[in-house]
């Protein structure tokens, strides 16, 4: 397989682990076509896949990855445990199903897919991932979809500090007082949703700003998260969306573009609300 015609910029986490700022999102990729769309993505020059037991596609993710030949090194691969396993003994043995459906010894980033308070298992779902770390099963372990009493709880109670948390994040849904948190903690922030699933594409302000850079609007998207400093994992099945999502380092938004994106913020949730969301 080719290396990649374009350098993705990495991100440092803690630990003295990189991670790819530009991955495919695998959510909603069903099984039977996983293979294929991350074999597509690894050849268009994606390092950095992003899946989870709760998408139930991380054996089609193992088979694009032993199929494009790239060493292990190359690749960074990130999947979660998922609510009805949290708690320390079933997160443990859930991350170990993972590397089994992904034909792997290890993991770049693993984490824990939500809070769920209303279960109060997510500090001892913490435990068994720093534990997890410390086995060398994954590199780097953070969470996803925690708020900041989430964050500063398993903090307090093991000395750990996430290494990145996953959210929620799009024009419509900037969350500052979340990311400002993740800034005291260093805490790097992963954005989901980052097309707010469709809902921006038609946005006349982000339709302004990508015809002035003869771009389209997913990439004038995608722009605004990696120049604010986020990792983005825009998820496609269509290899040219996927080749368009990933033709994004060629331009630079203005700062006024980034500023006129930042006024955006609605407040808009396109996902569950993780204070609240438990489903297992």
């Amino acid at each position: 397989m080719s290396a990649p015609t374009q350098p993705v910029p990495s991100v440092a986490l803690r630990g003295d682990v990189t991670i790819p700022q530009l991955g495919l999102g695998t959510w909603q990729v069903p099984a039977a076509d996983t293979a294929a769309v991350v074999g597509h993505a690894l050849q268009t020059g994606y390092r950095h896949i992003d899946t989870a037991a709760a998408y139930r596609n991380e054996q089609g993710v193992g088979e694009a990855i032993r199929a494009s030949g790239l060493p292990r090194d190359e690749l960074f691969v990130t999947t979660k445990v998922w609510n009805g396993n949290q708690g320390y003994a079933e997160a443990t043995a859930a991350a170990k199903k993972s590397l089994e459906r992904l034909g792997l010894d290890h993991v770049d980033l693993l984490l824990i897919h939500w809070p769920v308070p209303s279960r109060d298992l997510y500090v001892d779902t913490w435990r068994a991932l720093v534990d997890l770390q410390q086995a060398g099963l994954a590199r780097a372990i953070g969470v996803s979809n925690f708020q900041p009493a989430h964050l500063r709880r398993i903090i307090d109670a093991t000395g750990v500090t996430p290494a990145v948390n996953q959210i929620e994040l799009h024009p419509y849904l900037q969350q500052r007082e979340l990311r400002a948190v993740h800034g005291e903690l260093g805490i790097v922030t992963e954005s989901w949703s980052p097309l707010a699933q469709g809902k921006l594409l038609t946005d006349p302000v982000l339709e302004r700003i990508a015809e002035a850079h003869g771009r389209s609007v997913g990439q004038v998207a995608i722009r605004w998260h990696l120049q604010h400093g986020f990792v983005v994992f825009p998820k496609s099945v269509t290899p040219a969306r996927i080749d368009e999502n990933f033709d994004v380092f060629g331009f630079e938004l203005r700062p006024e573009d980034l500023a006129a994106i930042d006024e955006l913020d609605a407040g808009e949730r396109v996902g569950p609300d993780p204070d609240t969301f438990a489903v297992t």
